[in-house]
């Protein structure tokens, strides 16, 4: 996940001001986007389940809250690149796609629970996730932070900062606290977390002065960087790359067929035009696995 995005010009105040409220308990569609120009893949097609294929549907839980991967377009529906590569497997399966927005992290439960077949959320595969959900891994994301223009903040060394961040992400349960800790075993001052429930309102954060950095997956980062105005620049690289993963109920024969649908969007090159349309190129893979957490 690198590079530079392309962004509607609709969201081109994202940074700037917070996504509307939709109602998360009913399903959103989308329009087909670059999926209308998918076809089915028969050998997908073959792995689906029955329950599934009989229905033509399928529902997928979103956060819709981490531009540009997944987020809302004005009308409230989820868009970005991570919700195009979700609609090409759709297609590939021979399905519609129907979204239910919901918080990050209810979207596991959900699945797990049966009210939606899989997630496409950003979800970095992590072998703690692994023991819910299976994970389909479709890319590779490093973790990137950002400060206001002209300041200097070195991730490595942030012991006594404000770093605001969105819940429920790797790098609010994972990465902050445990430089958190790093810093309070050296006697230093603590790294104040402030988690919100959307990245436009981490972001926004930094802008004000609220935080003096930001911490998120890098084509998060970036694009943030990129609507900022000027306000934002990149604090330090990229670090801790790892795989994000479409989750599917443990165990379920879904698995298999949406690995099956994006091998065969890598391969026909569909999955490789999303990405270009993004910008996110650099973060894409050859070979579709499973649980690269536990297996890579």
């Amino acid at each position: 996940m690198r590079a530079r995005y392309f962004v509607p010009a609709f969201a081109a105040a994202a940074v700037l001001l917070l996504t509307g409220c939709v109602d998360n308990s009913t399903p959103a569609a989308t329009t087909p986007g670059a999926a209308a120009t998918i076809e089915a893949d028969a050998a997908a097609v073959a792995l689906l389940p029955a329950t599934i294929k009989s229905a033509g549907v399928l529902i997928i839980g979103t956060d819709a809250a981490y531009p540009p991967n997944e987020f809302k377009n004005d009308a409230g529906a989820p868009i970005g690149w991570g919700i195009e590569l979700s609609d090409g497997i759709a297609a590939k399966l021979g399905l519609t796609t129907k979204y239910q927005i919901a918080s990050f992290d209810n979207i596991i439960p959900s699945i797990t629970g049966g009210t939606v077949d899989m997630g496409e959320s950003s979800f970095t595969d992590n072998l703690e996730r692994e023991k819910q959900v299976d994970f389909v891994n479709y890319y590779n994301a490093g973790i990137l932070w950002a400060s206001p223009a002209g300041t200097t903040v070195d991730p490595d060394n942030a012991c006594g900062l404000t770093v605001a961040v969105q819940s429920g992400t790797v790098e609010y349960t994972d990465e902050l606290p445990a430089k958190n800790d790093a810093c309070l075993a050296a006697g230093k001052d603590k790294i104040e977390i402030l988690p919100y429930g959307s990245q436009d309102e981490a972001t926004n954060a930094v802008i004000l002065g609220k935080a003096a950095a930001l911490s998120a997956d890098s084509p998060v980062t970036l694009y943030a960087i990129s609507k900022s105005g000027g306000k934002l620049q990149p604090a330090g690289e990229s670090f801790d790359t790892a795989p994000y993963g479409i989750t599917v109920n443990k165990g379920s024969e879904l698995t298999k067929a949406v690995q099956a649908a994006l091998q065969s969007m890598v391969d026909d090159g569909s999955y490789g035009k999303i990405l270009d349309k993004w910008g996110v190129t650099d973060g894409g893979i050859d070979t579709i696995t499973i649980n690269a957490a536990s297996n890579g």
